[in-house]
């Protein structure tokens, strides 16, 4: 029996087959889990098309975290699908090219705002949707829903980063207020907060070849920016139940960068 077996997953952020989130959800449904994956706009048709590629396809829901009335009617679909969500993950992150790589003073408030509301409001909104079903995961006897979201270390300044940077911030401070108000609905909220990965994401930031090259003599373990597994695997563990107390946490895999000095 898989960690996950009989588990209900909504996979968030699946663009391609090199996506973090579509090595989650192949991950899931190895070890047992029924998958949903969300994508949305002009990408829509290219999350289809990559859930075809799972070992088993998954259905997509069409979210737009950016559109309050298209996130609700994504929670009021699902509901009818299934009784209770078990797992949410949080893959999506965007900031517009004026937040990355040319500083702070670059990017204006539309700018800005733009890239915390994609990247880390929407992490409230998306529970705030589905939260009714995250909440039946934890009635019955069943141990309870995971959050989990993915993460870029913020507790420093990374250089080109920049708001994206400060957007990864809010999302760790806002998980952590998640985590204290979802508790006694036994829902969890966690990140895991990985070391750079070669996917789409990671070619809009301007000088990550830069990460890809020093990352991996950093790191005490050594890492592979082509190894998406070992991140999916770290939120297979936390989607099972094996860490039913842990919330609030930041789970870092990255190789032990965030424990070493320059």
């Amino acid at each position: 029996m898989g960690l996950l077996e009989g588990k209900r997953i909504l996979v968030t952020g699946v663009l391609t087959d090199a996506s973090l989130a579509f090595a989650v959800a192949r991950n899931a449904q190895a070890e047992g889990a029924e998958v949903v994956l969300s994508g949305a706009g002009r990408a829509l048709s290219l999350t289809r098309r990559t859930a075809r590629k799972l070992p088993v396809e998954a259905d997509v829901l069409e979210i737009d975290v950016t559109q309050p009335e298209q996130v609700a009617a994504a929670g009021a679909q699902l509901a009818e699908r299934w009784d209770r969500l078990d797992g949410l993950l949080h893959a999506i992150g965007y900031a517009p090219p004026e937040c990355l790589g040319g500083g702070m003073f670059q990017a204006d408030w539309d700018q800005v705002q733009t890239a915390l509301h994609i990247s880390a409001y929407s992490l409230k909104a998306l529970v705030e949707a589905f939260r009714p079903m995250l909440a039946a995961a934890g009635t019955n006897g069943r141990p309870g829903a995971s959050v989990v979201g993915l993460d870029f270390d913020a507790t420093v300044a990374w250089p080109m980063y920049d708001w994206m940077g400060v957007s990864k911030a809010t999302l760790e401070s806002l998980s952590r207020y998640l985590a204290k108000e979802l508790g006694p609905e036994r829902i969890r909220v966690n990140l895991v907060a990985a070391g750079p990965v070669k996917t789409m994401a990671a070619k809009s930031i301007p000088g990550f070849s830069a990460f890809e090259d020093t990352w991996s003599e950093r790191a005490p373990l050594g890492w592979d920016v082509l190894d998406s597994d070992v991140v999916a695997r770290a939120c297979v563990a936390l989607f099972s139940d094996l860490l039913p107390m842990t919330t609030g946490e930041i789970l870092h895999v990255d190789g032990g960068v965030h424990a070493t000095g320059a």
